[in-house]
């Protein structure tokens, strides 16, 4: 398989199976479709911060590496400080998919750029899933051309998760990583902080690496003493 130029790498748990859809069903079935369909087709993610939008561009592109398929994911905010030229070379790749669109909306050359990359994925069929937390219509597009046919993608809003369905991923998430995550547990976490899956995913991140050091179980007051020593910011 041919390497793509600066191909970011995948998160090794960021997949279809590891993400508890909710509400979110349909988009997740017609993203499968867009990914196995023998013809390209554009779509888009919109929804606020944690609702998965990153997770599931990562897993669109793991199902199609999966299926022999060339796919690329683009994280805007990590290339934005390498230039617009980070959108060239993509020509042998099935799939594209850029995430945090909405922070080059409104530059032109990255705009250029960018309608020069959907253009030609466009012309040969393959396929594109853009991500913002905004539809494309609301985003400061300053070149009509691409405006008008990021208008046009289908449209996926993502809606954040319950809270049941929240402990279930935290649950899921801690089972990747050899754990097991009481009930108890995961309700402390979202009474205390922010209840977002961004954030609860990063304070399980941070018990995780302590409870492998101390040997201990995801308990309550373990959890308690770990985060006693985090800086305040995240908490209610």
């Amino acid at each position: 398989m041919k390497q793509l130029p600066l191909a970011i790498g995948l998160r090794e748990r960021a997949v279809f199976d590891s993400f508890v859809a909710g509400p979110n069903l349909g988009a997740v079935e017609q993203l499968r479709l867009l990914v196995r369909a023998p013809r390209g087709g554009m779509c888009w993610l919109s929804g606020p911060p944690g609702s998965g939008k990153s997770h599931l561009l990562q897993a669109s592109c793991a199902l199609a590496r999966s299926s022999g398929l060339e796919a690329a994911y683009l994280p805007l905010s990590e290339l934005v400080n390498l230039g617009p030229e980070t959108l060239e070379g993509w020509q042998h790749a099935s799939l594209i998919a850029l995430d945090d669109v909405g922070l080059i909306a409104g530059q032109a050359d990255w705009e250029r750029a960018l309608f020069r990359l959907q253009r030609e994925i466009e012309e040969r069929g393959a396929a594109l899933i853009g991500a913002a937390v905004e539809p494309p219509r609301r985003l400061p597009f300053s070149l009509p051309d691409l405006a008008s046919r990021f208008a046009a993608a289908a449209l996926l809003p993502l809606r954040a998760l319950g809270d049941s369905e929240q402990r279930e991923a935290l649950r899921l998430r801690a089972h990747a990583r050899g754990l097991t995550l009481p009930d108890d547990t995961a309700q402390y976490l979202q009474r205390r902080f922010r209840r977002d899956l961004t954030t609860l995913y990063e304070l399980l991140d941070t018990i995780d690496n302590a409870a492998l050091q101390a040997q201990r179980r995801l308990t309550v007051p373990f959890i308690r003493q770990v985060l006693l020593a985090r800086r305040p910011g995240d908490e209610r």
